[in-house]
């Protein structure tokens, strides 16, 4: 759909715009969480999340900016199982919408919190223990910006932790080549990614080809979709991910690295 912008609006702005009115409207979050879980809207769910959490060594008190936070489940689990201070910065105004509804039902308001913002426009010096994502950088095309930004963040030993969609090693498709120009993605090889972290100043920096593990969460995924084929749409795109798993063009990968 033709989505208008106001004269004067920002890049931040635009995008909000594009992405609450095509790929985050309240309806399409909701659809996704169905597949994900209950706060959840990244690959693997709650299940890949706790595995990952206890890979970051949070103690109670420590402040964690998670970038992308989306619903909130990955800033919830820290929080209530670590005793973390996770504050979650979101473009979607709709996931935030979300967010704000499930952050008061679970009573969390003193240990997280969230807010709109264009993290690249960000002037936050050494406030963070960890900086965390999860499958929101491929909305980032200014990668090597975004990860000396993240190094700013940062306090003096602080750790940074995200997964992300990747090209996977295999040929592209026209029609994968496509999907991406569509959705406005800016995806890189799990090696292109530790390269823009290790550029940014970062050391011990892990860029972890998850591939496999992710055609694995999605067939799990597409299970737990509704018998009834109530969203059909949903599961013609994990049905298509899949393939393109398969076929070695779409992988993932897990990234980590110390400032």
């Amino acid at each position: 759909m033709d989505i208008l912008i106001e004269t004067g609006a920002t890049p931040a702005e635009s995008k909000t715009a594009q992405l609450d009115a095509t790929q985050y409207t309240r309806e399409s979050i909701l659809k996704y969480e169905k597949i994900f879980g209950k706060n959840f809207v990244s690959t693997g769910g709650a299940e890949s999340t706790r595995e990952i959490i206890a890979m970051l060594n949070l103690k109670p008190g420590m402040k964690v900016l998670d970038i992308g936070s989306g619903l909130g489940g990955s800033a919830f689990m820290m929080a209530q199982e670590y005793g973390a201070q996770v504050h979650g910065l979101d473009l979607s105004h709709n996931m935030l919408d979300i967010a704000q509804e499930r952050l008061h039902e679970l009573n969390l308001e003193k240990q997280v919190s969230f807010e709109y913002g264009d993290f690249l426009e960000s002037q936050i010096d050494a406030q963070y223990d960890v900086v965390y994502s999860r499958d929101a950088f491929l909305h980032i095309h200014d990668k090597a910006k975004l990860f000396q930004v993240i190094f700013k963040t940062l306090k003096p030993n602080g750790l940074l932790f995200f997964t992300d969609y990747c090209w996977g090693e295999g040929e592209h498709s026209e029609e994968f080549l496509a999907y991406v120009a569509q959705r406005g993605y800016a995806m890189y090889t799990p090696k292109e990614y530790g390269e823009f972290i290790k550029a940014a100043g970062f050391k011990d920096v892990q860029a972890l080809d998850k591939t496999k593990l992710f055609g694995d969460y999605l067939r799990l995924e597409l299970e737990k979709l509704p018998k009834d084929n109530s969203i059909p749409e949903i599961r013609q795109s994990w049905n298509e991910k899949i393939l393109r798993n398969q076929r070695g063009e779409q992988g993932w990968g897990w990234f980590m690295g110390k400032k």
